[in-house]
């Protein structure tokens, strides 16, 4: 018993990664008498905060979200909105215009915008129609061909004295139209509906030197190919109507999920050992029965002659499953697998059974402190702020910038269009196409939108800006989360006597220490870490720009890259957590607590391993039987395999029942992994806790264990009572 004592305070205090804690007879837990830490830090993050506010701000200012929601006509102004409000959807008058632009009109491409006249309309047109070639025109009223609410708003058919061929001409009413539907409030021909039934085309729905078949293939080119299944709008339109009927069923889902989750954390208390090792024992059966099987397949191919040398390389497996030696190899490496988990089982029983303890521990401190587990909806509100201002941010900057209009011709084949000079800009309300007579299919187009102003020609760099202060607001919150979580585990630990000792309303406790004291040092802990993020977000637009251009060699420089600085973000994100623990606890500033809990982990890097992976199984299972369980219940529910006496609820009457289905599936996740985190936080903290408990004190009645008994048994310790006189 001496000599394993010895063995574990040699392993305790390897001077290779520092010095082991020392007594300190005033520390009692999270220290109260603080300093403020990482000031340089803090003031920076408050600039870049200030920063990002004048951004929005100016964003704000300039930008305008409706160039993204609704679309514009050829005289710039926006579909249902305005004057437009009842028009909703824009009619393209020659939709061959938007793939075969010339390159004169290549810019009036950019912004959804089409080198032809578009109006807003009601609805779109459900019918061919084509203005007939061999009508007398002449002498045809236009209100006999033509359907005033698909002709330009300032255009009227009753009062007009152009004839047929003039309207058309002049790009007044469309030459022809076909059924379409309204996508993202354009209006592009619905392609696999009934309306292009062969027998329900016209004959003569035909464009100049096209047939009826030549030009529908040509529509159907410029249009992508878009099918009345694509109907965006109506299918947003049937799940609103699908979450309106049975979103109080989705919330019973979801605090069904949340209830499970709470119970699970709270009967590890008991369930725990049971659980894990039931989990151990399985992963050892799963793998005997893995050799078990291989060994059998070994066994009965053992008349076969196929080798590899006979096989050679190829791409079916199944041949490679019919090789002898295919499944010794299997067999081999399951045998080493199986036989390295039971050495370690045998030799790590011991550290096993302190995971065991650290977690009942954890869902002991849970028990006493209940507001915890409520935590993560701060920090869900938080980061809702961030990523909805971010959000709104990116698209005012996105549409910043007046319109543009320019002059451009519609049809270079009609006159002498030369006098157009390039890039001539123009007002749509007072241009007037008889100052070009030499050009009569002069028109006045919108083309984008400014970018020359200041605020314009930086866009890039704001953009690039609002990305890294969205990263740096988004782990500081993260940040401030584990801290505070920490700071009220950290106090449950180093009570003496539980639950007596335990301070009054921990957790807000420990979020006031952390923001008036650690702005600082969270921010910069964020601050590593953002910087990282920005680097992989800067290389994966590099090879998504450059994967065309890419050889083997870049690609495979690339890959590594991305490897790297994916594993060096874990890392951080290691360093990060547990240094917000130190930082919780002793209030020292951030390098100095990420270095002081880097070095308590390495002088105990088994038990470290050990820890992570079981807590690691138990929440895995965890989620797995919450999700599961509630999915599998809304799964018979939505569909209707349940019925709920009682209720006017009809499933039969959900467009898609899978919705409410995935809605309640992702819900308990976010549940079950809000409520895991924090479970996931105490386990870290508690065991951060044990490390400097053995560390500082050794039992006597002068340094007293604040561990559990249950600790204290399983590693032979006990404190020693006080001597009397």
């Amino acid at each position: 018993m001496a000599r394993k004592k010895e063995k574990q305070e040699e392993e305790q205090n390897n001077p290779e990664y520092g010095e082991p804690a020392k007594y300190d007879s005033t520390f009692t837990g999270p220290i109260h008498n603080r300093s403020c830490t990482d000031i340089i830090c803090c003031v920076l993050f408050m600039l870049v905060i200030g920063g990002y506010m004048v951004v929005g701000v100016l964003a704000w200012l300039y930008g305008d979200p409706r160039h993204v929601l609704y679309p514009r006509n050829s005289t710039g102004m926006f579909c249902g909105m305005g004057q437009n409000k009842d028009r909703p959807s824009i009619l393209y008058f020659d939709i061959l215009k938007c793939a075969t632009a010339t390159n004169i009109m290549a810019a009036a491409l950019q912004g959804l915008q089409c080198p032809t006249t578009q109006v807003c309309v009601k609805t779109c047109p459900s019918q061919f129609w084509i203005l007939p070639p061999s009508a007398d025109l002449s002498g045809a009223k236009p209100a006999d061909f033509f359907n005033q609410e698909y002709c330009v708003p300032s255009f009227q058919l009753k009062d007009t004295k152009y004839s047929v061929r003039d309207i058309v001409d002049k790009r007044l009413c469309p030459l022809f139209y076909m059924p379409t539907t309204s996508v993202l409030g354009r209006c592009l021909p619905s392609f696999g509906g009934n309306a292009y039934n062969p027998s329900n085309i016209p004959t003569n729905f035909s464009l100049p030197g096209l047939s009826v078949n030549e030009t529908l293939a040509a529509i159907k080119n410029a249009t992508g190919d878009i099918t009345n299944s694509f109907n965006i709008k109506d299918v947003g339109l049937r799940i609103f109507e699908d979450f309106a009927k049975s979103w109080q069923w989705i919330v019973a889902g979801l605090v069904i999920a949340m209830v499970v989750s709470v119970l699970f954390l709270l009967l590890l208390r008991f369930t725990a050992p049971v659980l894990v090792w039931v989990l151990i024992i399985g992963v050892l059966a799963v793998g005997a029965f893995g050799i078990w099987y291989c060994y059998n397949e070994y066994m009965s191919l053992a008349s076969s002659n196929l080798s590899f040398s006979n096989v050679g390389l190829t791409n079916n497996v199944q041949v490679y499953l019919q090789v002898r030696d295919t499944w010794l190899a299997f067999l081999i490496i399951l045998c080493i697998v199986e036989a390295v988990l039971l050495l370690a089982l045998i030799f790590l029983r011991t550290r096993i059974l302190i995971a065991i303890a650290l977690i009942q521990e954890t869902s002991k401190a849970l028990g006493h402190m209940m507001s915890t587990l409520f935590y993560p909806v701060i920090t869900f509100v938080l980061l809702l702020v961030c990523v909805s201002y971010w959000g709104i941010t990116a698209l005012y900057l996105a549409t910043s910038g007046a319109p543009v209009y320019k002059v451009v011709a519609m049809n270079t084949s009609q006159g002498d269009c030369s006098v157009i000079r390039a890039n001539q800009t123009c007002d749509p309300e007072t241009f007037n196409s008889t100052q070009y007579p030499t050009c009569p299919s002069a028109s006045c187009v919108f083309i984008n939108y400014n970018s020359e102003g200041l605020l314009q020609r930086n866009l890039f760099n704001l953009q690039i800006y609002n990305v890294f202060a969205f990263l740096w607001c988004v782990n500081f919150v993260i940040a401030l989360g584990h801290c505070t979580l920490a700071g009220a585990f950290g106090s449950y630990y180093w009570a003496f006597t539980k639950p007596a000792d335990i301070p009054t309303f921990p957790l807000i406790q420990s979020f006031m220490r952390a923001l008036r004291y650690h702005v600082g040092s969270l921010a910069f802990g964020a601050l590593i870490l953002t910087l990282v993020q920005m680097v992989r977000i800067i290389l994966e637009y590099l090879d998504h720009k450059f994967k065309e251009a890419q050889n083997p060699c870049t690609r495979f420089i690339m890959c590594c890259l991305k490897c790297c600085f994916w594993c060096l973000e874990k890392f951080i994100k290691f360093i990060n957590r547990n240094a917000y623990i130190m930082i919780a606890i002793y209030g020292k500033n951030f390098c100095v607590s990420a270095k002081n809990a880097f070095s308590l982990l390495m002088r105990n890097i088994v038990r470290v391993v050990v820890l992570d992976k079981v807590t690691d199984l138990l929440l895995f299972f965890g989620k797995l039987l919450v999700v599961g369980g509630v999915g599998v219940l809304a799964f018979f529910f939505f569909s209707g395999r349940i019925q709920t006496p009682g209720t006017t609820f009809q499933t039969a009457a959900l467009n898609y029942y899978w919705m409410p289905i995935i809605t309640v599936v992702f819900g308990a996740y976010m549940i079950a992994h809000g409520f895991f985190s924090v479970y996931n936080m105490g386990v870290d903290t508690l065991f951060l806790c044990f490390l400097e408990d053995l560390e500082r004190n050794d039992g006597s009645p002068q340094k007293p264990y604040f561990m559990s008994k249950n600790l204290m048994k399983i590693l032979n310790k006990k404190n020693k009572a006080p001597k009397t006189d």
